[in-house]
């Protein structure tokens, strides 16, 4: 909880043992089920739910806003934005059901009652969302025309108006040519002092 509680020492001791259940728990389902890199899974904490976090840096949403993870493998960004913000919900979809079979499981142990699972592709999802968040899932450029459509024109009261957030690393010149009068791009190595932010940046789309 090193990490954790250094970034967001505001935590209530409920979602700090919810936290510390996600932290015992997926290395034992990844033992199991490959959700985590074998090689990355000692830095769970750091590289997986503080990264999650991050989003929580940028804006803070307000209750009863709703949230589609794209692409959420064993749950990340969602769950651990879920012990977060226990006031919003989160839908979590991905193609591959053993690691959704991941997820559903650490939520249901964490106490999660914030949580649907959806097995299945993006484009058999039905309703709106306030926000769509993804981690490196796919290119922005594939991933706008997917997602436009899930965005909920009614706007909730959060800091910035309803799109897409999407954390990824490296060089994104290229990608996020196309929607540049539109695209913030924040850099995480502003919020986080560890190796591991300094490529690592947040992507945020109005739609």
């Amino acid at each position: 909880m090193e990490f954790i509680t250094k970034y967001f020492p505001e935590l209530t001791d409920q979602q700090r043992q919810q936290f510390e259940t996600l932290l015992r728990l997926y290395p034992e389902w990844n033992a199991k089920i490959n959700v985590i890199s074998r090689k990355d899974i000692d830095n769970l904490e750091l590289n997986h739910i503080v990264h999650s976090l991050s989003i929580a840096k940028f804006v803070k949403f307000t209750p009863g806003t709703t949230v589609l993870d794209l692409g959420t493998g064993g749950g990340f960004p969602a769950i651990p934005l879920a012990v977060y913000y226990p006031q919003v919900q989160f839908h979590l979809v991905d193609r591959i059901g053993k690691k959704l079979k991941v997820a559903q499981d650490v939520a249901q142990q964490a106490g999660l009652t914030n949580v649907t699972l959806q097995h299945g592709d993006i484009k058999e999802v039905k309703g709106t969302f306030h926000f769509v968040v993804s981690r490196a899932v796919m290119d922005l450029g594939d991933m706008v025309p997917l997602v436009r459509r899930l965005i909920d024109k009614k706007q909730q009261q959060n800091a910035v108006p309803n799109g897409l957030i999407v954390l990824k690393g490296g060089d994104l010149t290229a990608e996020i040519a196309p929607f540049k009068r539109q695209v913030l791009v924040e850099d995480l190595s502003a919020h986080f002092s560890e190796e591991f932010f300094k490529t690592k940046k947040l992507i945020y789309l109005p739609l």
